[in-house]
């Protein structure tokens, strides 16, 4: 009977999954102004099927009329609202909300676009359901949006921390790691830059898969190393971090596409965003060197200095195996989205 309740338990979960996952998606609302007063305003909302989506609802200023008729479709797993409003003294200075967010788990991203090419980017939660319409966002305002989607952007990317993670482990000697990640952010900072303002399109489910893939050699490396069986990688880990973290750079480039960059201020927003994924990156570095060396500190209260190596190396060697199962499932299934 236990074994009976187990089994539906865990049915009952993998059905649940798909709305869980649903939440998880965020959603975005885009506002472009298309003269004084009117706009034109797209709604994507996270969805599953043709019939099911999250109930959150835009709720404009008062005085704010649509102008024929709301357009609306399901597509790629998301609903999809086309508006145009209109509203006398135009919406800045005034409040947009989303209804019902702070009912859900997810966020939803917001990219406001004036009449001047002036681009505010918000970033709504279940916990700030609310933001102002500025006519023209200060540098500062740009700087703290952009420094903070950076930092998200990093914590919340797993596969790009997985990564940094498999090189610290490879690494291990602290100034070596500093100079592998310092290698690796100059490296996707380049690509990102180049992608953001268009100097090079690279489609996104490929990099995607590719990343994955890196991920893999990298954990293969951590597993050569430990065996004694030395390679480039292990020789000069900078290089690889290097031409990998070419390739994150799209991958990162990809993220804040969605966002946007406001077009009176791109250089600040495409800096702070940088600093903000270095920012995080470094904090991911230092709590996995610090999580190390107090391990390492405990072991030495009732373990022989050889006992300590070797049982590094095997949790090293553990670790790789769980990093590498994890970038090869990634990469089965961003490949096989190809043809889905």
């Amino acid at each position: 009977m236990n074994g009976c309740r187990l089994i539906f338990a865990v049915v009952a979960m993998l059905l649940a999954q798909p709305a869980v996952s649903d939440e998880i998606r965020p959603g975005y609302l885009e506002i472009r102004q298309t003269s004084p007063g009117a706009y034109n305003l797209l709604f994507k909302i996270p969805a599953r099927g043709e019939d099911l989506r999250l109930a959150i609802y835009v709720k404009l200023p008062e005085g704010t009329q649509d102008v024929g008729l709301l357009r609306a479709s399901f597509s790629d797993g998301a609903y999809i609202e086309r508006r145009s409003i209109r509203r006398d003294g135009g919406l800045a200075g005034q409040a947009v909300s989303i209804e019902g967010l702070s009912a859900t788990s997810t966020d939803v991203l917001v990219r406001i676009e004036s009449i001047e090419g002036a681009i505010q980017t918000e970033r709504l939660s279940p916990k700030k359901t609310s933001f102002v319409v500025q006519a023209v966002p200060g540098s500062g305002e740009v700087a703290a949006t952009y420094l903070r989607l950076g930092v998200e952007h990093i914590l919340f990317g797993f596969d790009h921390l997985l990564f940094v993670l498999a090189l610290v482990i490879l690494v291990r000697d602290w100034r070596r790691v500093a100079i592998t990640v310092t290698a690796f952010t100059i490296a996707h900072s380049i690509t990102l830059a180049a992608a953001t303002l268009g100097f090079v399109n690279v489609p996104g489910p490929p990099v995607e898969a590719t990343i994955a893939l890196s991920i893999m050699l990298v954990s293969v490396e951590i597993l050569n190393a430990r065996r004694g069986k030395p390679s480039l990688t292990a020789r000069l880990p900078w290089l690889v971090a290097f031409s990998f973290g070419l390739l994150h750079g799209f991958g990162f480039a990809g993220a804040l596409a969605e966002v946007g960059l406001p077009q009176h201020a791109i250089p600040v927003a495409l800096l702070f965003f940088n600093l903000g994924v270095e920012l995080g990156q470094l904090a991911f570095v230092a709590a996995v060197l610090t999580a190390g060396g107090l391990f390492r500190t405990a072991m030495t209260l009732w373990l022989e200095a050889t006992l300590i190596h070797r049982t590094v190396d095997r949790l090293d060697v553990l670790a790789a195996y769980a990093i590498g199962a994890v970038a090869a499932f990634w990469l089965i299934e961003r490949t096989t989205a190809f043809f889905v």
